[in-house]
């Protein structure tokens, strides 16, 4: 699935070309209830003051960028942005499409010097935002926010705090302030991964401690965390009456490999971690709040040596692929899930952008869109159902540092 440095070049001479202005692209009227996508972007830079800041620079981004999607071939048409101030780097929404979330990406709000999360109501007819609340995020440069299963609650990562926070959603879908919050501790990794590459210089987060992600499991009975800076994937039992987080246990991963991001299999029973700077995907089976670790494969081919940043990682609805991100490599690598859960690298395909922060499947698994956070643009891939590979739409659509995408089918609201 790698194409050619030839190849990479040409498609870059052209990017230009088929990326129109956001001005000049029209919504298709004939689409009453539209499938929609909202990118949140970096729009603003954290303090100068942050030495290891290495993937997120002054924000070339505008907000949250709406956009309309073909149905028929990913395409992305402007459809409007909701300008804001801070840095909407990681978007969620609740389970009927009504309400959209943002992490917004900063550590200056009050005197705690913290982040920030926002509320919006999503308009029936168009999409359009509605700004409902911004509440603190219980410690700096929040990075991550993710729905409990019970729709009850917001569950929040800040990266530069190394804290985590439970947010109660208030009737209409507005926050309340922090029912919980818990702030990382241990001794830090170190900044050589065990499992990097030869001839990497690939270090983040190994100067603190740093929340990257927070999700729970799929009954919502348990929490998980990762702490890139600890090297460890942090297990909390949930109170849902109380909204709170009880210590329960914690996996660690390999010293210095940061495990950065984690999505569960369909069956609930694996979990695959990825390593931001270790380039490596872990299986481990879960089991009622217990991971016990199975299988390690990295996610760059054979013979690969240098530097490389590992971002997002992604199981296919249908359980039988893993899709994770390569930063610096500019790659996606594709895994066959076996019969137990193992996988089988079966390639990788080129992002056609600089710097993959994260990815996400539309709503029917057929297209797969990539952020390219350094490229400025979010480029659009269809997916094979039967053999997982990622085959280049040609679609390019412009947005300044983009992070994050999640879809809304307004056909399916309401």
């Amino acid at each position: 699935m790698q194409p050619s440095a030839s190849s990479r070049r040409s498609f870059l001479k052209t990017s230009a070309v088929l990326a129109a202005p956001l001005g000049l692209l029209q919504a298709d009227p004939g689409e009453a209830k539209p499938l929609l996508a909202y990118v949140g972007t970096f729009s603003s830079p954290l303090r100068d003051t942050l030495p290891t800041q290495v993937d997120l620079p002054p924000g070339n981004g505008r907000g949250i960028h709406l956009f309309r999607v073909n149905r028929d071939t990913g395409a992305l048409t402007s459809a409007g942005i909701h300008e804001m101030g801070t840095s909407p780097s990681c978007l969620a929404l609740n389970r009927a499409g009504t309400c959209l979330y943002s992490a917004n990406e900063t550590d200056r709000v009050g005197k705690e010097k913290v982040g920030s999360v926002s509320a919006f109501a999503i308009e029936r007819a168009d999409g359009k935002l509605k700004l409902l609340n911004t509440v603190k995020s219980g410690g700096a440069g929040p990075t991550y926010v993710s729905m409990h299963p019970s729709g009850k609650f917001l569950l929040v990562a800040n990266y530069f705090g190394g804290s985590i926070a439970v947010l109660p959603i208030l009737e209409g879908g507005r926050l309340g302030e922090a029912t919980d919050t818990r702030s990382d501790a241990g001794k830090i990794g170190p900044t050589r991964a065990k499992n990097a590459p030869p001839g990497s210089f690939a270090i983040s987060g190994h100067d603190r401690t740093h929340a990257h992600m927070i999700q729970a499991d799929p009954s919502g009975r348990f929490v998980l965390h990762v702490d890139l800076g600890l090297d460890r994937i942090f297990l909390w039992k949930f109170d849902e009456k109380k909204g709170e987080l009880n210590a329960y246990d914690h996996v660690s991963l390999p010293p210095g490999d940061g495990p950065r991001h984690f999505h569960f299999h369909p069956n609930g029973k694996w979990l695959y971690s990825i390593q931001e700077e270790g380039s490596t995907v872990v299986l481990f089976d879960y089991d009622a709040g217990r991971l016990t670790a199975r299988q390690t494969i990295s996610t760059l081919p054979p013979g690969f040596a240098g530097s490389n940043f590992c971002s997002g990682i992604l199981v296919s609805d249908d359980g039988k692929f893993v899709y994770a991100g390569n930063r610096l490599h500019d790659s996606i690598a594709c895994f066959a899930v076996g019969a137990t859960g193992t996988l089988k690298y079966i390639g990788e395909e080129w992002t056609r952008g600089d710097y993959p922060r994260s990815f996400t499947f539309d709503p029917t698994g057929r297209f797969l869109y990539c952020c390219n956070q350094r490229a400025d643009n979010v480029t659009v891939f269809k997916v094979d159902r039967k053999t997982g590979s990622l085959t280049f739409t040609g679609h390019y659509t412009p947005v300044g540092n983009p992070s994050h995408v999640v879809f809304v089918d307004l056909a399916r609201v309401g």
